[in-house]
């Protein structure tokens, strides 16, 4: 448990480090009373208006603004497991952001194009999302087993692509709704309502399935990781790929594997936003959600857990964003108490990486018993 707590902590610390940080220049800019306040509307805004509701509010003063919350978190929530995944392979992922837009096309396609019922419409837009954006991330994977390419560089450049080939082209041109036609729209078709994500209080909020369904996937992935051979296997090439190599693991296909499942993670948060709340692949998907799980992994410690805490808590932050807005703070304020603990963490393992090398370099001879005395004659 004393182990376990220590992994965690500086996560904890840092997050907080960045509240008060982020507090003080509302302060500094404003002043305390403000800037307390602008944290209270951002709490109310992510978690509900309890005061309001205890008061003789409405329901919907809580459910609106949880679900609110709660559909961000999943889409954080996959995009930070997808680069957990690749970083437990030891890959660092920054393609989430392309996988997603190609897996947010493919259902969106799907979800227009083809005629099935909702039993089968909603699975077959999930699966096409996850196939699309699983491929993607195998051209990166590919390239890292096959030639040798640094899989941050190949990621970074592949976002671009998918950037040029689905909203520079396919969602404005082929692809368009009322392509051929005299109709001037943005994105694609709209999906059939047989590929809705269902919501769960119906018009009382706008939580869908897609928050279950993420959570069930992080609980799959720690099922895996945790108490499955392949999953051990895969932490074991991670740690060391020649130690792993030489117990007999196949390297090759375990890092495939994690890495296609890393793409397939963050197609499936590119069909929850289309199915769920988006209904269509619009002209640009905008919030960069793929960036964000970067920062959602490593604040939680790129443990499914930890990833999972990290997207609720950062999801309720964004919801109540817009409510900062009443007090002249602006809505993105969350996004930079994220960067600032991103910031703190990573800082974090610096000093961490500088005091393990410390103890290498220490000389080899402090370490050996000292030579004893000369010992005095007696008189």
């Amino acid at each position: 448990m004393g182990e376990r707590m220590r992994a965690v902590l500086p996560s904890i610390l840092s997050v907080f480090l960045a509240l008060a940080v982020c507090w003080v220049f509302i302060a500094l800019t404003r002043d305390p009373e403000t800037a307390t306040e602008a944290y209270l509307q951002m709490l109310r805004g992510g978690l509900g208006d309890w005061p309001m509701y205890l008061d003789g509010g409405r329901v919907t003063l809580l459910t609106r603004p949880i679900g609110e919350a709660a559909i961000k978190a999943a889409l954080l929530l996959l995009t930070g497991l997808s680069v957990a995944v690749a970083f437990k392979v030891g890959l660092f992922n920054i393609g989430a952001q392309g996988q997603m837009l190609v897996g947010a096309l493919a259902a969106a396609v799907v979800g227009a194009q083809v005629q099935l019922p909702a039993v089968l419409h909603i699975p077959a837009a999930l699966l096409a999302a996850c196939l699309a954006g699983g491929l993607w991330a195998l051209i990166a994977a590919a390239l890292k087993l096959a030639r040798g390419v640094h899989e941050v560089i190949s990621t970074i450049m592949l976002n671009w692509v998918a950037v040029s080939l689905v909203d520079n082209w396919l969602a404005v041109g082929p692809l368009r709704a009322g392509a051929g036609t005299g109709l001037s729209t943005t994105g694609t078709a709209e999906i059939a309502t047989s590929a809705h994500l269902p919501r769960l209080f119906g018009e009382m909020s706008r939580l869908h399935l897609g928050f279950p369904l993420a959570l069930a996937v992080a609980l799959a992935i720690w099922v895996w990781l945790a108490r499955l051979r392949s999953g051990f296997e895969t932490r074991a090439v991670g740690l060391g790929s020649e130690a792993a190599r030489a117990a007999g693991i196949p390297v090759v296909r375990r890092t495939a594997e994690a890495m296609g499942m890393a793409g397939a993670l963050a197609g499936l948060a590119g069909a929850v936003l289309v199915l769920g709340t988006e209904f269509k692949y619009p002209g640009s998907l905008g919030a960069p959600y793929g960036f964000d799980g970067i920062a959602i992994s490593l604040i939680g410690g790129n443990h499914p857990l930890g990833v999972t805490l990290s997207a609720l808590f950062f999801g309720a932050l964004r919801a109540g964003g817009t409510r900062m807005q009443l007090l002249g703070v602006h809505k993105s304020y969350p996004e930079l108490i994220q960067g600032l603990a991103l910031l703190f963490v990573a800082g974090r393992l610096v000093w961490l990486a500088l005091l393990r090398r410390r103890k290498v370099e220490t000389p080899l001879a402090s370490t050996k018993q000292p030579e004893p005395s000369p010992e005095v004659p007696r008189v």
